[in-house]
């Protein structure tokens, strides 16, 4: 896959595949800056990507390659509080195709702290309340 393409598709349309939505396993992992613990399985981990996605008032990857059985995709964004964010994601994926695990790291600290009241306030009556900070 060309990094263009693989940018073209983080911006998710009925179409075109996500980086690694598309492909979670029915028990993946999901661990991030903006979690106290690990969120897991496909819908809840479906339900906190598309949810931090709606904070973002832009995002403009900057990075996709392919290493092995990992995807690594770095990403610059921007906060509708207007806060700079960067982010690197590390997609593990099993020999079928699955996706296990995704890693989700953010900084600096003020963004993430920002995104993580907003997710904990977003989703605290949907996910459990210990996986927020």
């Amino acid at each position: 896959m060309s990094t263009q393409q693989g940018f073209e598709e983080m911006s998710h349309t009925q179409n075109e595949r996500h980086p690694f939505l598309d492909d979670l396993a029915s028990d993946a992992e999901l661990v991030s800056s903006v979690l106290r613990e690990p969120v897991v399985g496909r819908d809840a981990i479906r339900l906190a990507v598309n949810t931090v996605g709606t904070f973002y008032a832009s995002q403009t990857p900057t990075f996709l390659q392919t290493v092995g059985s990992r995807l690594f995709l770095e990403y610059e964004a921007t906060l509708k509080s207007g806060e700079s964010l960067s982010a690197t994601v590390v997609v593990d994926h099993n020999p079928d195709g699955s996706v296990p695990r995704v890693s989700v790291r953010m900084s600096p600290l003020g963004s993430v702290l920002s995104l993580a009241a907003d997710l904990r306030e977003a989703l605290s009556k949907q996910l459990p309340t210990h996986v927020f900070l």
